[in-house]
């Protein structure tokens, strides 16, 4: 390659993006919120590492020279190190090794930035972060239906209403059981079942049997390999995927196709269950969803989902369904492979980059934008006076900056227009003899800049602004 004519390509990877300050302040004000959440209830705040040894994170090497897919990884010192996919598996390396000495149930929560090498979509990129709050070390089902409570808590932060989001549950036991009545013991195939089935809101019943079946081409002429299933087995999955709700009727619907499962049974123990703490609670927005058995492998017995009902635009502005922002589930044998311990627990996450880029459609929050003073520069003779004025605002912590770069004073007020500017201040000769300012409004003479062309003129639009003593300016700015 000619290094002379070489040209450095300023296009993003596929599934990452640029986020900016609009995005940012709703993400912090997000994060703020979820904090006194967090606190409220008791949790504990914790940090881990974004490189975990790819054998820690759950994943394996299928053979000596590549990672698993799903991960991005790489090679150090003949080992493999991968970014971490979420944010639980990193929390189970950490509480078995810290096992002896942490609280049980250690309560813990956790923001962070996740990767996964997956295929992106509207709100959905292979780099975002992810909020996650867990249980570990109890096998008490209040604490799954607390975290239910608890995510209905934070989607409520956001600005929305109890018909805008429900949880949906289930139970992995019951999913387990199914397979296991359907003599479905092959494991590739029992996970290809299963990540089908959790395909059903995305690609439709006819694409779930496609992916029971043979397999299934999408839009884009891709083809996912199926289960290759028998009829039989595929119409019994169906059945059972129909029941929705937890009305008693559709419990007796799910013990008849139990029968004598002891997965199956327990599973609709721990639902019974979890119903009556929700009742305790108060707590009606949830739904029972049979198709709800989760992407990832690890999780054992209850498992939800938070969803939004209401559609968003996507990039080519067509409205689409945006479906689940998070939701997690219990996993009694994470921790157990790393020390041989039992330590049942559970935990939820949620991708707040996903539900960030739909309530910003759906407007429900305003993080609040502190746009700076402009303090604009007639001449460099007078930086002395500039600065005064910048000192004294920045003191009363008033966001404040002197304009830097080189253009006129017409090009100046456009960049406190593209700023978001509220007040510019002005101080020329006539100024800064007299020790005064000059404060331009830019709320009501937002658009002059466009017309005005020199000093003459801006001091004939009195009805924008205004010139007061030095020692006023800071009552005028307030």
């Amino acid at each position: 390659m000619n290094k002379k004519f070489f040209k450095p390509t300023c296009e993003l990877p596929n599934g990452f993006t640029d986020r900016q300050e609009e995005e940012l302040l709703i993400r912090d004000l997000l994060i703020s919120n979820i904090k006194k959440i967090m606190s409220k209830y008791g949790f504990q705040y914790l940090e881990t590492p974004s490189f975990e040894y790819t054998d820690s994170i759950g994943k394996f090497l299928p053979d000596k020279d590549r990672p698993s897919e799903g991960v991005f990884s790489f090679e150090d010192e003949k080992k493999w190190l991968s970014l971490r996919y979420d944010l639980t598996a990193p929390l189970a390396r950490y509480a078995a090794k810290n096992f002896d000495s942490l609280p049980r149930p250690f309560k813990r929560f956790q923001l962070g930035t996740v990767w996964r090498n997956e295929k992106p979509g509207p709100g959905r990129f292979r780099e975002f972060l992810q909020f996650d709050a867990d249980y570990i070390g109890t096998s008490n089902l209040f604490s799954d239906a607390e975290l239910c409570f608890l995510i209905s808590e934070i989607l409520k932060s956001c600005g929305l209403g109890t018909s805008e989001f429900n949880i949906k549950i289930s139970n992995r036991k019951l999913s387990k059981g199914l397979l296991e009545k359907l003599n479905i013991t092959d494991e590739q195939k029992q996970s290809i079942t299963l990540r089908a089935i959790d395909k059903l809101d995305r690609v439709g019943a006819e694409g779930v049997q496609y992916l029971l079946g043979k397999g299934r081409k999408d839009k884009s002429g891709d083809f996912t390999k199926g289960a290759e299933l028998e009829e039989a087995q595929i119409k019994e999955i169906i059945n059972f995927l129909n029941i929705k709700n937890l009305s008693e009727k559709n419990f007796e619907r799910i013990r008849e196709i139990a029968a004598d499962n002891e997965s199956m049974n327990d599973g609709i123990k721990e639902l019974e269950l979890m119903e009556k703490y929700f009742s305790l609670f108060n707590f009606t927005n949830y739904i029972f969803d049979p198709t709800v058995v989760r992407g990832l492998e690890y999780y054992t017995g209850p498992i939800f989902e938070a969803n939004l009902t209401f559609g968003v635009k996507n990039n080519k502005g067509q409205e689409i369904e945006f479906g689940s922002v998070g939701g997690g589930g219990r996993y009694d044998d994470l921790v157990k492979r790393f020390n041989n311990q039992d330590c049942p627990s559970t935990g939820i996450s949620v991708g707040l980059d996903r539900l960030i880029y739909a309530i910003l459609q759906k407007n429900t929050i305003k993080a609040e934008k502190k746009s700076p003073v402009l303090i604009c520069v007639f001449d460099e003779k007078y930086m002395d006076f500039y600065i005064k004025i910048l000192n004294m605002l920045r003191s009363e912590n008033i966001s404040a900056e002197i304009y830097s770069g080189s253009s006129n004073i017409k090009s100046q007020f456009k960049y406190a227009d593209k700023r978001g500017c509220d007040f510019v201040i002005l101080c020329g000769d006539d100024e800064v003899s007299k020790n005064v300012v000059t404060i331009k409004n830019l709320n009501i003479g937002k658009q002059m800049s466009e017309n005005i062309k020199d000093r003459s003129e801006w001091k004939q639009s009195t009805d924008a602004q205004k010139t007061v003593a030095f020692d006023q300016l800071l009552n005028e700015i307030k």
